[in-house]
């Protein structure tokens, strides 16, 4: 679609050079498209959301598996004072 996009912006010329700025737009666009497909936002994201984890501290994990064990399901309640 941009690749298509481009083309039709390269034939026509639109008033008040706006057709030069949409081909730098669909230059970025391309550009992006191409950088994506070179890697993997899965692991991208994957090594930020290992270290939040790792913020938590196990006495986090130790309430949520205990809370596991006891049929106990959702986010821990705030503790109302």
């Amino acid at each position: 679609m941009i690749a298509e996009a481009q083309h039709i912006l390269e034939t026509t010329e639109l008033p008040e050079g706006r057709a030069k700025r949409a081909r730098e737009l669909l230059a970025s666009a391309v550009f992006l498209a191409d950088h994506l497909l070179e890697i993997s936002p899965a692991a991208a994201l994957g090594k930020k959301g290992g270290k939040k984890t790792a913020e938590r501290g196990p006495e986090y994990f130790r309430k949520i598996a205990s809370m596991r064990k006891e049929n106990k399901g959702g986010r821990p309640r705030k503790d109302v004072q």
